[in-house]
């Protein structure tokens, strides 16, 4: 991840500079600066305003009808909830929020300590397995509460509250 203005201004000038100019390429330009930075910043915004002269506001209107898009600084680690219907119809919302107590944090942002990030997603594949829980992309199938401690135990020492 870059971490300076020159830094974050260069990499959006390389992205724009492969796409054809005009609206058609912002979610391509989007999706390649939060792949290159980890996420988009208000400063990547500007960036872009100033090298294709579609407002930053515009452009963060447009990323955040999208799911895909973060604001912030993904954590170490990402814990992925599944929102699918079959995850749905087994309370996978009780796992979410279960997770959310433990992590003291909300679903969609990042830990105090930058070490985990907690989503929900739609759909992660696993129906059959529901409900489902993935952890830096290792999946868990059939997750209860019961279960999280052992799952967050293998990242034991890593900012996971052993008191779950």
């Amino acid at each position: 991840m870059c971490s300076s203005h020159a830094d974050t201004a260069s990499v959006v000038a390389e992205i724009v500079a492969r796409h054809p100019a005009g609206r058609s390429s912002l979610i391509p330009v989007l999706q390649e600066i939060q792949e290159r930075l980890g996420f988009l910043s208000a400063e990547a915004l500007r960036e872009i305003q100033q090298r294709t002269g579609i407002s930053a506001s515009e452009a963060y209107g447009v990323a955040t009808f999208y799911t895909q898009f973060r604001f912030t600084p993904p954590g170490k680690h990402t814990i992925q909830v599944c929102n699918g219907t079959a995850c749905h119809v087994r309370e996978s919302h009780r796992i979410a929020d279960e997770l959310s107590r433990t992590l003291g944090v909300n679903v969609g942002e990042t830990t105090a300590d930058g070490n985990f990030s907690l989503e929900r997603v739609a759909c992660l594949g696993c129906c059959a397995l529901s409900p489902v829980v993935a952890v830096d992309g290792k999946v868990f199938a059939g997750v209860t509460s019961k279960k999280l401690p052992a799952i967050l135990g293998e990242y034991q020492g890593e900012g996971i509250p052993e008191t779950l």
